[in-house]
């Protein structure tokens, strides 16, 4: 296949009448569309308007999408023990598996190709299947919470760790290396010391696996880390060795000198989620200083209740517009450094070599979007379109690993509209009541 168009081949390379040269699951070339077009004369040729990388989603909860919009205009704490787990907790394995299905498919449909996605406690089976199913490439895991966890979701350490285990045995490598496992604690809060260093001691056994969780997103956060441990969160979870190459934190919004410092020694891996950190109102990340300091920022939506849309141009817009106010300076964060943090940035996190940028010999996850809309009328830079106006609707083309998920704007893996329908008449069945009563005695 021979996908033609603008191609932005990465952060500093535009080809403006290029092609893309797809055999099997890797790009065997990149150039001028008439040279490609003499050189594989047989290859069937697509045509989008601008062709990518696809977006890496670097935090995500796709099983969070059956409770987009039912906890608005609350803060993280309150957000997460009245509506967030209550919601998880109630789910059933059937639901489970359509609440991750719904969530990979938005992000198909918006030009995302992976993602690091934070599951539930419960049935992570059927997401890592849906994931298959619907091929997108992942670094998935087991959420993992042993205190103030409500029933439904509080688990026995032990138990939890084994079940890590057996999902890494079962999936880590899966489909074709497509999907792979990250020990995913939930975060310091509802994890305990034991919990946290058997995460490590988990992660170290088995090759290439992750390890992915939320750190000090919000100040209530770290107050309550604080008071359990005597430490900050980031400097706690170094202690119980949650820092590293292998570590992936979203959020990292309250981060003091000392920490960000360890953040850079370590090498860990922070995902920014800016539209997550507006919304829940928990402060601006220091992506700017990050940055500087030589650590990897991917760049994440979070969960569909505290976004609403897992659409990661949107995403690209709010990093980089939100720095240049915070920072009062506006070349900070310009779209090339932001389209660097969803691709290749997002890549190196999820521990995917040769991701993110369309070379020759890369792996072929490809994204083409159109531009025929008002909005990129007229359109100076293709680079500048995709981070400050282009949208998930633009996009009518996504391939992960060769193989073509949305072709024409139509979902190709799936029935979408079943998807929807289902997701529909799970939403409107909810009960959570009695687990949202259970979990708010145990908020912090």
């Amino acid at each position: 296949m021979k996908l033609s168009g603008t191609v932005i081949v990465d952060a500093s390379t535009v080809i403006e009448d290029g092609s893309v040269v797809v055999d099997d699951d890797r790009i065997a070339a990149v150039g001028d569309r008439a040279e490609i077009a003499d050189r594989y004369p047989d290859h069937r040729e697509v045509t989008a308007d601008i062709v990518a990388p696809g977006m890496v989603g670097g935090h995500i909860h796709s099983v969070q999408s059956l409770g987009r919009g039912i906890s608005d205009d609350r803060e993280l704490l309150d957000w997460l023990f009245d509506y967030i787990l209550p919601m998880e907790a109630t789910l059933t394995a059937d639901e489970m598996a359509v609440a991750a299905k719904l969530g990979y498919l938005e992000l198909i449909e918006s030009g995302t190709t992976t993602v690091i996605d934070h599951l539930s406690v419960a049935h992570a089976d059927r997401a890592f299947e849906a994931a298959g199913e619907m091929g997108i490439r992942g670094l998935l895991g087991k959420v993992l919470m042993d205190r103030r966890s409500p029933e439904g979701l509080l688990e026995d350490t032990e138990e939890a760790l084994a079940e890590s285990e057996r999902l890494i045995r079962e999936y880590h490598g899966s489909f074709d290396d497509r999907i792979r496992y990250a020990v995913t604690p939930r975060f310091a809060v509802s994890c305990t010391e034991d919990c946290l260093r058997g995460c490590r001691d988990l992660a170290d056994e088995y090759d290439g696996v992750r390890i992915h969780t939320h750190a000090s997103e919000n100040r209530s956060e770290i107050e309550t880390v604080e008071a359990d441990t005597g430490m900050r969160n980031i400097r706690w979870l170094d202690e119980v060795g949650l820092t590293g190459e292998d570590v992936v934190l979203a959020h990292c919004v309250w981060t003091d000198e000392d920490e960000r410092e360890l953040l850079a020694e370590t090498g860990t891996h922070v995902t920014h989620c800016p539209s997550s950190n507006m919304k829940l109102a928990s402060g601006v990340a220091p992506v700017v200083d990050y940055l500087d300091r030589g650590i990897n920022v991917a760049l994440g939506n979070d969960g569909p209740p505290c976004n609403n849309t897992l659409d990661p141009f949107t995403e690209m817009k709010q990093a980089s517009t939100l720095q240049k106010v915070d920072q009062l300076d506006p070349t900070a964060t310009p779209a090339e450094a932001v389209f660097e943090m969803a691709t290749v940035n997002g890549a190196r996190a999820a521990g995917f070599d040769r991701l993110g940028k369309l070379k020759e010999g890369w792996r072929a996850d490809i994204v083409g979007l159109s531009t025929e809309t008002t909005r990129a009328t007229p359109l100076y830079d293709p680079l500048s379109h995709l981070v400050f106006a282009a949208r998930s609707d633009d996009v009518t083309f996504t391939m992960v690993d060769g193989n073509v998920l949305v072709e024409d704007g139509e979902v190709t893996v799936a029935d979408a509209e079943s998807i929807r329908s289902q997701a529909r008449e799970i939403a409107a069945s909810l009960d959570l009541d009695e687990a949202r009563k259970n979990a708010r005695e145990l908020k912090p």
